[in-house]
């Protein structure tokens, strides 16, 4: 059985620790920790991961934020994977710092990347984690602030809700999307 994984994100070393870049860095620790690789191909940078006898397709769009959905429909495609097997993790300013909601449908939010998969897809019906990144700009800042970096203090706390997320991705593939939502700690 197989999944496809899209973290969203940004190419580029200039975007490599930033907010809006939450999706491919939990992606990034997924393949640190199996000592996985990722390899360049046809719009995304990807790799595959097993666990459980799962298998998982990462990919890391590399079509920028704004034209996720692009990338992400080619590999479903390509892979032959159903929507419903798919999971985009992103990241939410209209949740706090660290908090994690996993969700089988919703809006864009404002999110471009949200925006992008839906308009591709032609559905909201897919499953998304979403990554709490608060807040905290003043009107119009909002650009400024995603594409930061984390502060010191959000960093210190950043390794261990990455895990929780490496967490629920294992759980959406092997005990299902329902009963992953009900684990979630935050």
């Amino acid at each position: 059985m197989k999944f496809l994984i899209a973290g969203l994100g940004n190419i580029g070393n200039e975007y490599t620790n930033t907010r809006h870049n939450i999706g491919f860095k939990i992606l990034d620790s997924i393949a640190k920790e199996s000592n996985i690789f990722f390899s360049e191909e046809k719009q995304v940078l990807r790799s595959v991961y097993k666990f459980k006898s799962k298998k998982f397709i990462l990919i890391k769009p590399t079509t920028f934020m704004n034209l996720s959905g692009k990338a992400i429909n080619y590999w479903l495609q390509k892979e032959k994977i159903p929507k419903e097997k798919l999971l985009v993790i992103t990241d939410d300013i209209a949740l706090p710092f660290g908090k994690i909601r996993l969700r089988s449908k919703g809006s864009d939010g404002g999110h471009n990347g949200l925006n992008s998969i839906i308009t591709s897809l032609q559905t909201n019906k897919f499953a998304r984690l979403r990554f709490g990144i608060d807040k905290k700009f003043f009107p119009g800042q909002q650009s400024k602030y995603v594409l930061g970096n984390f502060t010191g203090e959000e960093n210190k706390k950043l390794n261990e809700r990455i895990f929780e997320c490496i967490s629920v991705v294992q759980n959406f593939g092997t005990i299902g999307l329902q009963r992953s939502m009900s684990l979630i700690k935050n």
